[in-house]
């Protein structure tokens, strides 16, 4: 590959935003208690917590994007078993739909 150059722009990589899993929260945990606490650990991209769509009430987790992966790695060491709301969270950085295992799920019928 004579004359063909390829250059990673590590800079760039740092900076890409990080999405996290938050797992086990309390119905009464809201974005507001989320954003605050996971500035702490730095910049707070998006806070989305799941509600159910036929009650509308939350389902206890939500996803928290950070600003870098750096700043993600340090919200799961800081928050991951953390008390609040009464509840123990889970934190951990987000898999897409594609890494997480299949649990079979429902048979479909016809």
């Amino acid at each position: 590959m004579d004359g063909i150059s390829i250059i990673f722009n590590t800079e760039s990589m740092e900076k890409m935003e990080t999405k996290l899993y938050v797992g086990n929260m309390s119905h009464d945990t809201n974005e507001q208690d989320l954003r605050t606490m996971f500035s702490e650990a730095g910049t707070v991209g998006s806070v989305d917590i799941i509600m159910d769509r036929q009650t509308g009430e939350p389902r206890g987790f939500a996803f928290v994007t950070m600003s870098s992966q750096d700043e993600a790695e340090k919200a799961v060491v800081m928050f991951n078993a953390m008390n609040l709301n009464a509840n123990t969270l889970k934190v951990n950085i987000a898999r897409s739909r594609e890494e997480r295992p299949t649990t079979g799920g429902r048979p479909t019928t016809f």
